[in-house]
C-alpha cells in the first residue's frame, strides 16, 4: 500500500509534467517495480484462492479482499502511469538541456562579476577625480598666495600639498587595478554570452550581452569625468609654472635693485 501510494503521487507529479531530475525518475523506475510485482502477487493469489479443493475459510477470503484491494490500487496507479509523458521527460534531462542550463547559470555568474566589478571602478574613479579637484584647489590657492606667505605658511601648505599628491597617486593604483578586474571580467561575460548562444540559450547570451554594454556606458561616464579632472590638473601645473618663473623673475630683479640702491648708498 505504501509503494502504491508512492507511485501514485509519482504518477500524479509526472502527468502533471514535473518530472524535472533525475531522482524522479529512479522514483518512477522503482514503482513500477512494485506494481510490476504486486500484478504478480495478485495473479498469483487470485489463482491459488479459485483453484484450491478446500473450501476457503472467512479468513481467507478477507485476506483475498485485502489482496484484491492492493492489486486494485496497485493496477489504477499503472494505468496513471500510462499517461506520463515519457518524451517530454527525456527532452528535459538529456544533454543539450543540460547544458543549456549550465550556460545560463555560467552568464549569471558573470554578470553578477562585472556588476561588482563595475561598481568598485566607477567608486574608484570617482575618488581619483574627486582627488584631482582637491588638488587643483590646493594649487590655486597657493598661487593666489604666493609672494604673502611667510615662510611657516608657505611650508605648511606644500606639506598638505604633498600628501594630497600622495593620495592621488594611490587613488590612481586602485583605479588602475580594479580597471584590470572590470576588463577580466568583461572577457569571462564576452566568452560566456558567445557558450550560451552555440549552446542554444538564446536569452541569457542576449542578457548578459546587454549587461556588457550597460556597464562599458557607465564606466565610459566615469572615465570623461575623471580625464576632465586629468586636464584640469595639466592645466593647473602650467599655470604653477607661469607663476613660478614669474615670481622668481620679480624676486630676481627686486634682488637686482636693492644691489644697487645699496651700491648708491656705499658710494654716498
Amino acid at each position: 500500500m505504501q509503494a502504491a501510494r508512492q507511485c501514485s503521487m509519482c504518477a500524479s507529479r509526472a502527468a502533471g509534467g514535473l518530472l524535472q531530475s533525475r531522482t524522479d525518475i529512479l522514483l518512477l523506475r522503482t514503482n513500477m517495480a512494485a506494481l510490476r510485482r504486486g500484478a504478480a502477487f495478485f495473479y498469483r493469489s487470485s489463482a491459488s484462492v479459485l483453484f484450491s479443493n478446500r473450501k476457503p475459510t472467512v479468513r481467507r477470503l478477507g485476506k483475498w479482499a485485502d489482496i484484491v484491494h492492493t492489486s486494485i490500487a496497485s493496477l489504477s496507479v499503472g494505468g496513471a502511469l500510462c499517461a506520463v509523458p515519457f518524451t517530454q521527460v527525456a527532452e528535459n534531462l538529456s544533454h543539450d538541456s543540460l547544458i543549456r542550463r549550465a550556460a545560463s547559470m555560467v552568464t549569471d555568474s558573470t554578470s553578477t562579476f562585472l556588476s561588482q566589478t563595475t561598481l568598485a571602478l566607477i567608486d574608484a574613479t570617482t575618488e581619483y577625480s574627486k582627488a584631482v579637484h582637491t588638488l587643483i584647489a590646493l594649487q590655486r590657492r597657493y598661487l593666489a598666495s604666493l609672494g604673502k606667505l611667510t615662510p611657516a605658511e608657505e611650508d605648511s601648505i606644500w606639506q598638505v600639498i604633498i600628501g594630497q599628491r600622495a593620495k592621488l597617486d594611490d587613488k590612481l593604483d586602485e583605479c588602475k587595478r580594479f580597471e584590470s578586474t572590470w576588463v577580466n571580467a568583461v572577457n569571462l561575460c564576452e566568452m560566456a554570452a558567445e557558450a550560451a548562444y552555440i549552446s542554444g540559450a538564446e536569452q541569457a547570451s542576449i542578457t548578459v550581452r546587454t549587461n556588457i554594454q550597460v556597464a562599458k556606458s557607465q564606466v565610459d561616464e566615469a572615465r570623461k569625468l575623471s580625464m576632465d579632472a586629468d586636464k584640469k590638473l595639466a592645466e593647473t601645473k602650467v599655470e604653477e609654472i607661469q607663476r613660478m618663473a614669474e615670481y622668481a623673475s620679480f624676486l630676481e630683479k627686486d634682488s637686482e635693485e636693492h644691489e644697487v640702491h645699496e651700491a648708491y648708498l656705499r658710494e654716498d
